[in-house]
């Protein structure tokens, strides 16, 4: 079987988006399956089929549109009656040129070199001031993160010395007094950190029970009793408390 050119001076359109796909060597079998220069079976069994069609229909939306100069056997016409043509071309050097402008992010391998497919591509002025933004607002997230674990960090440690101040903690049972005691702080720390300001302000980025939860036990999993069972239970309990007692 004659080995099929990996790169050419100019392509079908076909040739050009097997090649894009890595279907190079299917190249006989798609053909043979073709009823027309643009009509591809919409499914077929092979493992990038939708690459494939992709690949097309951006050529011929390329072509169409004037991005991407086409001819017929290599020569530049930029004949419309070509369109439906099998003897419709795209030179290489234009295909190239048309991939690096619109597609910088892809670099197939009939195109570019290894070399050039190590480089990165080019990074306009706009994408650039994006990911500038994008990093900004990232990193101020972040600073907000850490100044609620050092909050929710400050709670736990004074519930910690408020429980070795009651000796009921440590000599015995809690008492009924000192459970609702501390169900209605935790009951109110929790709708604080959860509910908003009179101007609609969120006090925390905390917007459900959950994501409390998911913070404490991902910092603090070690320390008894700071698990997911457990925290849920003991919030719900001190929601109810905390409402019962404002009725």
């Amino acid at each position: 079987m004659k080995e099929v050119a990996r790169s050419k001076v100019y392509y079908r359109p076909i040739e050009a988006a097997i090649r894009w796909a890595g279907l190079l060597r299917h190249q006989q079998e798609i053909l043979f399956a073709m009823s027309s220069p643009r009509n591809l079976p919409r499914t077929l069994d092979y493992p990038r089929w939708g690459e494939l069609l992709l690949c097309m229909d951006r050529i011929y939306d390329a072509v169409i549109n004037r991005e991407l100069p086409y001819g017929k056997n290599g020569v530049t016409l930029n004949d419309e009656s070509l369109l439906d043509s099998t003897e419709l071309t795209i030179r290489h050097i234009d295909l190239k040129r048309w991939v690096r402008t619109h597609y910088p992010e892809l670099r197939p391998g009939f195109l570019f070199s290894r070399s050039e497919r190590i480089v990165h591509p080019i990074i306009t002025l706009e994408a650039g001031h994006a990911m500038l933004v994008e990093r900004e607002a990232l990193k101020a997230q972040l600073d907000q993160r850490r100044r609620q674990l050092l909050a929710l960090q400050a709670l736990y440690e004074g519930l910690l010395k408020q429980a070795e101040a009651i000796p009921a903690c440590t000599n015995g049972p809690i008492s009924d007094r000192a459970e609702t005691t501390y169900l209605n702080i935790i009951g109110g720390m929790l709708t604080l950190m959860l509910g908003t300001s009179p101007s609609g302000k969120a006090y925390s980025s905390f917007r459900t029970q959950e994501a409390v939860v998911s913070a404490l036990v991902a910092h603090h999993h070690s320390v008894m009793g700071i698990t997911e069972r457990t925290l849920n239970g003991k919030f719900a309990s001190a929601r109810r408390r905390l409402r019962s007692a404002n009725t």
